[in-house]
């Protein structure tokens, strides 16, 4: 199991691991931390300021110190993720493109079974996810895990040995939900649920799923959410819309309505 972590120091990116771990024990972790300008933290580039002589030496200044503050910050991740078991490597990368069109775009070339970011706010994904786990679901080609800091004791324990819920409509984006589901989670069972508008596709159908009544992206994802409950789900799966003519996924309403509704940890899959 190759997995590629977005790493940032935050309390969000620690629980991530350690939750992760649970889900996946035995790992090869290449933990990340992506480099954005400005670089380097406020603290630090407020004292590089008072210590430059001119505007030259400040950019060679925190050229340097950023790196090497960076490196220290992400061997505290890599070290975490050895702690939990897993095998790790630091990864420090700079990019211009943003923290999670970078993770997006690493995570294509270094091709892992999976990348993990955690989440910060209300559910899996608050209303600011601004950030890293919204642009990397959006972007990333590869299944991403997205972790919320604030699951309870009961979600934590459903980690275990709980089932995996896998959204299912029919579609090729579904199959690939289901395909994947079954791959990282090999001694898991994979419960398939559809929600039923009216307009269920006969092969859902035939595969006597459990079934709910609803319409609409947000209810949709309230029933699926509702299933992952009662059945103390580990993981919710969700496939994604797919590619753009762009090559950019398209996060599917149905998957952001599940992010934002639900704090077990939560799988996107994308199309192709």
């Amino acid at each position: 199991m190759k997995i590629v972590v977005g790493y940032d120091g935050s309390p969000a990116a620690n629980s991530a691991i350690s939750t992760a771990s649970v889900l996946f024990p035995v790992a090869e972790a290449v933990v990340v931390y992506l480099c954005t300008p400005p670089f380097g933290s406020k603290g630090l580039r407020a004292r590089l300021r008072h210590s430059a002589r001119n505007v030259n030496e400040l950019i060679d200044m925190v050229d340097h110190e950023s790196e090497k503050e960076a490196e220290r910050l992400v061997v505290t991740g890599s070290t975490l993720a050895r702690a939990v078991g897993w095998e790790a490597e630091p990864v420090v990368k700079r990019t211009w493109a943003g923290e999670g069109l970078g993770l997006a775009q690493l995570a294509e070339e270094l091709a892992p079974d999976v990348v993990v970011v955690g989440a910060r706010g209300i559910g899996a994904a608050d209303s600011k996810m601004g950030s890293v786990s919204d642009l990397v679901v959006h972007h990333a080609t590869r299944p991403v895990l997205v972790i919320s800091q604030h699951m309870v004791s009961t979600e934590y324990q459903a980690l275990r040995s709980g089932p995996v819920v896998v959204g299912v409509d029919g579609s090729a984006g579904s199959d690939l939900a289901v395909k994947a589901a079954e791959q990282l989670f090999t001694d898991r069972d994979v419960l398939t649920v559809t929600v039923d508008d009216g307009d269920a596709d006969e092969a859902v159908a035939a595969a006597h799923v459990r079934r709910f009544r609803g319409s609409g992206a947000g209810s949709t994802a309230d029933a699926l959410v509702a299933y992952a409950d009662e059945r103390k789900a580990a993981v919710v799966v969700v496939g994604s819309r797919g590619r753009s003519a762009l090559k950019k996924v398209l996060l599917g309403s149905v998957a952001a309505a599940t992010l934002q509704r639900t704090y077990r940890p939560v799988l996107v899959v994308p199309q192709g």
